[in-house]
């Protein structure tokens, strides 16, 4: 089996690139999807997420708001950010969940490739686990409209929640130092998808 980790920065498109290698056969997980599970009423990094930053961060129904816990964790012009300090609580408890699963598809297919979504690859330590890294990048202004798009939000907010955002995480330049594979996302998703297809083509190779 081929550990791949798949990272880039905010908007990059690591989403987009994650479900063209699965349709090619990879075995996918995302990180987000991974953290969404443990923020569960019930599980253990709930309860130790509401204790550090508050009960302020619940919806009515009990369920956190992660657009709120967001805006605590990341903080703002007047605010200082505390995105370490949850990265410290949900990162152990993802990287657990990610190697089981790795653990379980190689149980299942010993020549699987098994590619774990992640923005944070890098900065949690993750890569040393891993046999590949593909990284995927696009030009600054095409995450801004993205992000825009996606949140429905206008360019300036987006372009402030970016930034943000970025500073958090590793620049391009330095992800792409150790990467394997390189994405430029910049352009259709046609000329994505022949990147995609032949990384993939390459990495079966190794698998």
């Amino acid at each position: 089996m081929l550990k791949v980790g798949l990272t880039g920065g905010i908007a990059a498109g690591k989403s987009v690139v994650g479900e063209m290698f699965a349709s090619l056969g990879a075995h996918v997980i995302q990180a987000d999807q991974i953290s969404h599970q443990l923020m569960q009423p019930g599980e253990k990094v709930y309860q130790e997420v509401v204790d550090h930053f508050g009960a302020g961060i619940l919806d009515p129904d009990g369920s956190v708001n992660r657009a709120r816990l967001g805006e605590l964790a990341f903080g703002g012009p007047h605010q200082p950010s505390r995105v370490q300090e949850l990265n410290q609580i949900v990162h152990p408890a993802v990287i657990r969940r990610q190697e089981e699963w790795m653990a379980e598809v190689g149980r299942r297919d010993p020549h699987a490739i098994a590619l774990v979504e992640a923005a944070l690859i890098l900065e949690a330590g993750i890569a040393e686990r891993l046999d590949r890294l593909v990284v995927v990048t696009c030009q600054p202004e095409q995450r801004i409209e993205r992000w825009a798009h996606r949140l429905r939000v206008d360019q300036e907010t987006a372009r402030r929640e970016v930034t943000r955002r970025m500073a958090a995480q590793l620049p391009d330049e330095e992800k792409i130092k150790t990467a394997d594979y390189v994405i430029d996302n910049s352009g259709s998703l046609n000329e994505t998808r022949r990147q995609v297809e032949k990384i993939f083509a390459q990495l079966k190779k190794e698998a």
